[in-house]
């Protein structure tokens, strides 16, 4: 095609289109699971569409979908694993490359959970109390 991308580019653009598919199932999910009663009370007491959009249908929606984005969100840093397969150093690549240098399998492993443990436990806790505080209803005021 005389298209011509770095690594770089193809894993992000992957990533994108990987991320961008099970993101839009996650809102599809929260936004389908708003109860239609409600929607039709708004209806019933006059909301016009933007109002509707507004003060019922967005935030229960986001609410609801803010687990499966944060389950996706961690999905996702866990996959550039894969980026390896396309020659773009990143954690794992990168203690098997020191590992096949020293021969430290064990230090060189935890050095890497660690790293792994230090970006995802704290994205994990912001995310959950994200989560809790839209499903407990102060989302917005």
């Amino acid at each position: 095609m005389g298209i011509k991308m770095s690594a770089q580019l193809c894993g992000i653009i992957g990533l994108i289109f990987l991320g961008g598919s099970y993101m839009s199932a996650g809102f599809s999910g929260g936004f389908n699971g708003v109860n239609k009663k409600q929607v039709e009370s708004g209806k019933a007491i006059g909301l016009s569409r933007w109002q509707l959009a507004r003060y019922v249908i967005f935030p229960q929606g986001f609410a609801l979908s803010i687990p499966a984005l944060a389950a996706n969100i961690i999905f996702l840093i866990k996959e550039t694993s894969i980026f390896t397969v396309i020659a773009i150093p990143e954690l794992t690549n990168t203690a098997l490359d020191l590992i096949g240098l020293y021969y430290n399998s064990n230090e060189y492993l935890f050095v890497l959970v660690v790293a792994y443990a230090i970006i995802l436990i704290p994205l994990s806790i912001i995310l959950t109390l994200l989560e809790r505080r839209v499903r407990y209803g102060t989302f917005g005021n």
